[in-house]
């Protein structure tokens, strides 16, 4: 009879598809592929803390970045501002349906979601409240990073304000500001977050 392997104890490295017994790293530590030199694995340090910490700035900027106007034209003497909210209602207004639903979930919806779900995730690690249905909802979080769009809108933000500028007079209001250090602090949660040691961790608290 054939002796069964546990696939837990071995990575693949993603690049060259080499197979390791799974190291056991401390903080500060990476994992590299001997043979195309990929980074397999790597122990961030205070990744709770610091995930904890970009999370809970970006819900405080939460309001600010959607409610306050991003950037503010005058053109023929009148003056009109806009913020990320009004954008999507005026593109409602003229008969844009599909473009502001997609606009509100990608550049307002799961950055949301991410960063309360982050939020969520690194407060339980944090004040070590884990619980069975942390792991599923772990997975669902998982899948959100590829619908990540903010920097997608920032840089929409960026060519509109470049192509206005030879024919109006454009001013930068504090909801830009917000928007940006919105996308700062989501971008860092994530960035931030060792997910390598929270699969290993829920893993060994509820899977063994």
């Amino acid at each position: 009879m054939g002796t069964s392997i546990d696939t837990k104890q071995f990575i693949a490295c993603e690049q060259c598809d080499a197979l390791y017994e799974k190291p056991d790293l401390i903080q500060g530590q990476r994992a590299k592929c001997v043979r195309c030199g990929n980074i397999m694995a790597e122990r961030k340090v205070d990744s709770i803390e610091r995930s904890f910490n970009w999370s809970l700035a970006g819900i405080l900027l939460l309001l600010p970045a959607i409610l306050l106007p991003i950037m503010g034209v005058t053109l023929a003497g009148q003056y009109h501002h806009a913020s990320l909210l009004d954008c999507i209602v005026a593109l409602i207004e003229r008969g844009f349906l599909m473009i502001a639903i997609l606009v509100f979930l990608f550049a307002i919806a799961v950055p949301v979601v991410r960063l309360f779900g982050a939020f969520y995730i690194t407060y339980t690690f944090k004040f070590n409240k884990l619980k069975p249905s942390l792991l599923p909802f772990f997975k669902a979080f998982h899948h959100l990073d590829s619908w990540a769009m903010l920097n997608v809108f920032m840089l929409g933000i960026v060519v509109s304000m470049y192509k206005l500028l030879d024919d109006t007079e454009l001013s930068v209001n504090m909801g830009l500001l917000a928007f940006i250090l919105w996308l700062i602090s989501s971008t860092m949660a994530a960035i931030a977050l060792d997910q390598d040691y929270i699969w290993q961790r829920l893993e060994d608290e509820f899977v063994n």
